[in-house]
């Protein structure tokens, strides 16, 4: 299945998430404040730009002869603005709208991949196991080396498998059966990798995982799909097969071909579904979307989802890793770096500016799609457009660009931890002469060893004279719950603190760095 993400994965990172067991519950933490957005006008904000982003959508459909292009912004897990134009059936003249029912084709991998770890939760599988261990055909494998590992359930969720990248082929796999699977998987697979050493797109891996879904669960794998995770959610509409798409709703897909659209013939459901065959609007998506946005930040709250908060933030961890890429360049025209990495089905990015952002591209013959969300900011886009291989992941980040820009949207700001700001009055206390800090009780073993006490008072002083008198001592900004910095402004110059503590508890200051700010 195309995709159009910049998720070009090319190095495997080895690190695994430890399994959870329901004999050993979490415990409760103490004194913890989830962070939270300050600004509570953020969404009328957001308002003024939403003629922008119909403008922005418009634009790439018009360039591209998408025939109908459907779009929505869900914000604090709500839908806040969507719209469509053009058709969703050409012939027939029925326009594309937020209700219009698209295949959305790879976005649904990562609904798979949540399904798979809804099983793992409820202790019916583990991600390290093998892979045979489901699908028993699978131990004939023939692998690429000797030293080959034993492909696992992981692999598959992270391409992972050394399974060639297979876009044009998978596209046409859709309607195959399970026993269409099983005989391919018989008949012996070609390596491009040996597993768990590169990255590399399969869509027959999530193939695969739709097969292991109905195994584990006794059920087809849509089926326990649609009980267990969109209907709970509320996605009523969405549906596998597109013959049980009312006609007035259904998107067809088209090819621009010698100046005309050219109808795709749409594909049934099957065995490859679980890669790339979901039908849903922008209307029953959008409460996905939701649910992703809903499992941050972490926090004490009950879990209300269909899966645990916990699994969600997993599936949105970079497991694998592309590299830098340095010349990309963000919707103003400036180069802004940006590396990316994979989760269980979802792409990850982070660009020089720091914003993280979760998502999937899709692409069919007939169809491209794309969704994307900020974690840190609680927004999220979704586009939908029935031309093949619609591209929308450039105007889904010009979106995102935008609404950040126009609605001046900030992270959320962690609140300072008891014991942060505890060890900041403390430490405060004793500068700039540090009188009976050895006996204060508030540093590491490692800290006067690390650094003696002549040195410090020595480097602080001469620090406080170039300052001159603190005028003002500024808040703590934290960076999690045991580290952080604040400024002392003096007359002259200001004077940067920054400390972190130890693992301990209580917890003692281990590091200490302070550095002139000039005016």
């Amino acid at each position: 299945m195309k995709h159009f993400h910049l998720f070009i994965l090319l190095l495997l990172t080895t690190a695994a998430i430890a399994q959870p067991s329901a004999t050993h519950p979490v415990p409760h933490v103490t004194n913890y404040q989830p962070p939270a957005f300050t600004d509570a006008d953020r969404l009328k904000k957001l308002e003024a730009a939403f003629p922008v982003v119909e403008k922005l959508y418009r634009e790439r459909a018009e360039k591209y002869h998408y025939p109908g292009t459907a779009f929505g912004i869900v914000v604090d897990g709500k839908l806040v603005y969507s719209g469509g134009f053009g058709y969703a059936n050409v012939a027939q003249k029925i326009p594309a709208t937020p209700k219009s029912m698209f295949r959305i084709a790879s976005m649904s991998k990562s609904i798979t991949a949540m399904a798979i770890l809804k099983l793992r939760d409820a202790g019916k599988l583990r991600l390290d196991d093998p892979a045979e261990t489901y699908i028993p055909e699978l131990k004939a494998h023939k692998y690429l080396t000797a030293d080959a590992p034993r492909i696992t359930v992981r692999n598959l969720m992270t391409h992972s498998a050394g399974f060639p990248e297979d876009n044009p082929w998978g596209d046409r796999q859709l309607a195959d059966s399970d026993t269409d699977l099983i005989n391919l998987i018989k008949g012996g697979i070609s390596n491009a990798n040996v597993p768990s050493f590169a990255y590399e797109y399969s869509n027959l891996a999530f193939a695969m995982l739709g097969h292991i879904i109905t195994v584990v669960s006794g059920k087809p794998y849509q089926q326990y799909i649609t009980e267990t995770i969109l209907k709970p959610l509320g996605m009523n509409d969405t549906k596998w097969e597109y013959t049980q798409v009312p006609a007035e709703k259904l998107a067809l897909g088209y090819r621009w071909l010698d100046d005309k659209w050219v109808e795709e013939p749409l594909l049934h459901d099957g065995s490859y579904g679980a890669m790339g065959g979901l039908i849903t609007s922008i209307e029953d998506f959008s409460k996905y979307v939701a649910v992703h946005e809903a499992a941050w930040p972490p926090r004490d709250d009950a879990d209300m989802l269909p899966i645990k908060r916990s699994s969600i933030r997993e599936m949105a961890h970079p497991w694998t890793f592309s590299g830098l890429f340095t010349q990309v360049k963000n919707s103003a025209g400036q180069t802004c770096p940006v590396a990316s990495g994979y989760g269980y089905g979802l792409g990850w990015s982070q660009n020089c500016e720091g914003i993280v952002g979760v998502g999937h591209s899709g692409g069919l013959p007939g169809f491209g799609s794309q969704w994307r969300f900020l974690p840190e900011y609680g927004i999220g886009v979704i586009a939908y457009a029935n031309l093949t291989y619609a591209g929308l992941g450039s105007v889904n980040t010009a979106v995102l660009d935008t609404l950040v820009a126009i609605g001046k949207l900030q992270p959320r700001t962690l609140p300072v931890s008891s014991i942060l700001a505890q060890r900041k009055v403390e430490l405060l206390k004793l500068l700039p002469d540090w009188k009976n800090a050895e006996q204060s009780g508030i540093f590491a073993e490692n800290f006067f060893p690390d650094k003696s006490l002549d040195f410090r008072r020595k480097a602080v002083l001469d620090l406080y004279a170039k300052a001159g008198a603190i005028q003002k001592v500024g808040e703590l900004i934290p960076e999690n719950q045991l580290r952080g910095h604040f400024l002392m402004e003096g007359e002259k110059a200001s004077i940067d603190v920054f400390f972190t503590l130890t693992p301990e508890n209580p917890a003692l200051i281990q590091q200490l760095d302070l550095r002139e700010v000039p005016r």
